[in-house]
C-alpha cells in the first residue's frame, strides 16, 4: 500500500480562507472506495494502491475548478514501500517505539 501526502491550493478565489475548499475535498474523499485518508492541519494523507491514489489525486485536483477556482496548485509526496506492509499508523508507531526505547 502506498501513502501520499496531498496539498491542494485553489488560487484566484474570492477569499483567503480555504476551509470551504478543504471541506469539499474531504467530502469527495469520503465517497472514494479502496483508500484511507486523514486530514491534517497542512495536508491530507491518503493510503491505498498506487494506481488508485493517482485516480483520487486527479479527482481532488479537479474539484476546486468545479467550485470556481481559476487556478489550482497541487503538491504530492508519495511513499511507496514494497518490502513490507506500510501505513501512516505503522510509521508513527515505529517512531514512537524508538522514542520509548531511547528513554530507557
Amino acid at each position: 500500500m502506498a501513502i501520499a501526502e496531498v496539498t491542494i491550493i485553489p488560487i484566484g478565489t474570492a477569499t483567503t480562507s480555504l476551509s470551504a475548499y478543504v471541506a469539499e475535498l474531504q467530502d469527495v474523499l469520503s465517497k472514494q472506495e479502496g483508500i484511507r485518508y486523514e486530514l491534517t492541519s497542512m495536508s491530507t494523507i491518503i493510503e491505498g494502491p498506487l494506481d488508485r491514489l493517482f485516480e483520487v489525486i486527479l479527482l481532488l485536483h479537479e474539484t476546486p475548478f468545479h467550485s470556481g477556482a481559476l487556478r489550482v496548485s497541487t503538491s504530492v509526496k508519495i511513499d511507496d514501500r514494497r518490502d513490507k506492509p506500510s501505513s501512516s499508523a505503522q510509521k508513527i508507531r515505529s517512531v514512537q517505539e524508538k522514542i520509548t526505547n531511547s528513554e530507557h
